[in-house]
């Protein structure tokens, strides 16, 4: 019970939302914090980086779940860019990754890996008609 009302009164003035059951190592750096959701059979490695709005959570909220690890592995020397999403037990991030920001992650990477997210359309208004659009840039 202490360690959950710890983890209420910490949210409550950061933003930032680790679950008490969370692994972490040494070394770890929020930057820009709120908005960092941390699930509970999460492990994050040593020298790990995240920013704000990171979620390393489950891919699902079943109860017959509960019991198993949901949440992703972050290994050693990971940095973890602002707004990505990484999901699921089996999730591993490994040694040396840059996932970078609005990544939306559900699948193990190898080792210094470089995730990146790439729209596959980015649309702006011309400056001479905001409501015509130039397909793209």
């Amino acid at each position: 019970m202490i360690p959950r009302m710890m983890s209420e009164a910490v949210h409550a003035t950061t933003g930032i939302d680790i679950h008490p059951g969370a692994a972490i190592g040494d070394s770890f750096f929020i930057d820009h914090g709120t908005g960092v959701v941390v699930g509970e059979t999460a492990v994050i490695g040593n020298n790990v980086k995240i920013y704000q709005g990171v979620t390393l959570g489950a891919l699902s909220v079943r109860k017959e779940l509960a019991n198993r690890k949901r949440h992703p592995t972050i290994e050693d020397e990971v940095t973890i860019y602002a707004g990505a999403t990484i999901l699921g037990g089996g999730t591993v991030v490994g040694r040396g990754s840059v996932i970078g920001g609005n990544v939306w992650l559900t699948e193990s990477v190898p080792p210094n890996s470089r995730i990146y997210h790439n729209p596959s359309q980015i649309r702006r208004a011309r400056a001479d008609d905001p409501e015509a659009w130039d397909g793209g840039l």
